[in-house]
């Protein structure tokens, strides 16, 4: 699965907001990184933790979305169950990814600047 259609199965809203979440994490560290500013890496760790947060929000919504599916249907096969909760953790995964691309960078900032 390539990242273009894992944004579009994970939801395109929080995916694409995720995505602008990482693309901030990593301009903020290169600026903090260019600037030996203590300031700018601290945004950047607030906007991957706040990605992690946002990641875990787009699944408890899509999981939301899940139940209430299953209640209007009645009964569900386990695979389409188990194929639900798949999708419903791309968010999550994808907001602990930036999360931890953030906290890498801050690791190599501490290194770099001893």
């Amino acid at each position: 699965m390539s990242i273009i259609e894992l944004h579009f199965t994970g939801g395109i809203l929080f995916m694409g907001i995720l995505f602008l979440l990482l693309v901030a994490v990593i301009i903020t560290s290169v600026i903090a990184f260019k600037n030996k500013s203590e300031r700018w890496l601290k945004i950047s760790q607030e906007i991957a933790l706040f990605a992690l947060v946002f990641g875990i929000l787009g699944q408890l919504v899509g999981l939301f979305g899940a139940f209430e599916a299953i209640e209007q249907v009645g009964e569900v096969s386990q695979a389409l169950l188990a194929g639900g909760l798949k999708v419903s953790s791309y968010p999550t995964l994808y907001g602990l990814f930036i999360f931890l691309v953030g906290k890498g960078l801050k690791i190599g900032f501490s290194l770099i600047n001893k």
